[in-house]
């Protein structure tokens, strides 16, 4: 082996990103890490200058000015696509009898390593650019880390609201969720409407055949309700037998009459439980949010509620808006007092005296 290949076998293991150039500034060697930035185009007897684009020192257009920047700091840049940039330095070389250029990627190593697959073996040992890798690739694999962690918090985040909101034997919404998304909707100022229902009878139900067959009855209710609503309505489930219903955008009278009609007419239909059947039926009261634009979510609550009682002292199985409610049409504020003091007006005149079933 001569010389000049023993010191091509040195410089190609510990700076593998070297160029030797005659002194005509022609390519002659290559390290092997260099040699993939032309991915197996030829470069060899090819001009460095034609290769490589001379950003700074400016003016580097020969071999003579490239010389001239000898132990000098060179900006480099690949004149065919990608055009990566380069940083190097250059020394003379009487073995090639030209010069050295040893290049680096600098700060776009990461960029280098994408556009030509390289890995550490690239690189030579002692070189930190094996180090920044290093720390590259855990910061990502941390970084990686972080995210499968945030997403799992953000589930367990999701799961955790979604349990708190939800009741947990109809899987309807519950009370939470009504005081969360009531407020909201009125803040929006769109039109809504608010529909109580409360089951009739059933109190004799739990009392006659038990709470197994009074869980069953709510289950099946709550089936009824989720089937005859949309997807973007909130069913609640509010107290034992009392549900709320919630319409964002949705305040047709006529359409909401019809179903409040389906609702009933569903909803007394005869349920059968193991060798029983339980007989129950349903009582609405709806209120929409034009009908009384000052009202706060407590009072709007109050008026849907008073029509609900006006429909259970009516008889039953049937349903009433609040703004049919003479009382309740006339007398109307922005207190939510007043009106609660109104709706016990109305409960105290029909003898109610606590929940009805």
């Amino acid at each position: 082996m001569d010389v000049f290949d023993d010191i091509c076998g040195v410089m190609d293991v510990i700076c593998p990103m070297h160029v030797m150039l005659n002194s005509n500034g022609d390519i002659i060697h290559a390290g092997p890490t260099l040699a993939k930035l032309w991915q197996g185009e030829g470069y060899q007897n090819t001009r460095f200058l034609e290769m490589f684009e001379v950003l700074r020192p400016k003016a580097v257009t020969d071999m003579p000015s490239l010389l001239a920047t000898t132990g000098h700091k060179l900006h480099v840049r690949k004149r065919t696509d990608p055009k990566t940039t380069l940083k190097g330095v250059l020394m003379p070389s009487s073995v090639s009898g030209g010069a050295v250029v040893n290049l680096s990627f600098g700060i776009s190593i990461m960029d280098g390593v994408r556009d030509y697959a390289l890995t550490s073996t690239d690189f030579a040992a002692t070189d930190l650019t094996i180090e920044m890798l290093y720390l590259i690739e855990a910061k990502s694999a941390a970084m990686e880390a972080s995210r499968k962690l945030n997403l799992r918090l953000q589930g367990a985040m999701i799961a955790a609201e979604e349990q708190a909101f939800t009741d947990t034997l109809t899987g309807l919404k519950n009370r939470r969720a009504v005081d969360f998304i009531l407020p909201r909707l009125i803040e929006k100022g769109t039109g809504f409407a608010l529909m109580q229902m409360d089951l009739d009878y059933f109190k004799a139900v739990n009392d006659t055949h038990g709470h197994a067959a009074g869980d069953h009855v709510l289950q099946h209710v709550a089936r009824i309700m989720v089937e005859e609503t949309r997807d973007e309505d909130c069913v609640a489930r509010v107290g034992g037998d009392e549900f709320v219903l919630i319409f964002d955008g949705f305040t047709n009278r006529g359409a909401l009459a019809d179903l409040a009609r389906r609702l009933i007419q569903r909803i007394e239909v005869p349920v059968p439980f193991e060798a029983i059947v339980c007989n129950i039926s349903s009582s609405i009261g709806i209120a929409l949010s034009r009908n009384f634009p000052l009202l706060d979510d407590a009072g709007l609550m109050a008026a849907a509620d008073a029509a609900l009682y006006a429909s259970k002292r009516g008889g039953r199985a049937q349903f009433q808006f609040a703004s049919d409610l003479e009382n309740i049409a006339a007398s109307i504020t922005s207190s939510t007092e007043t009106l609660s003091e109104l709706s016990e007006d109305i409960s105290s005149r029909h003898g109610r005296s606590g929940p009805l079933s």
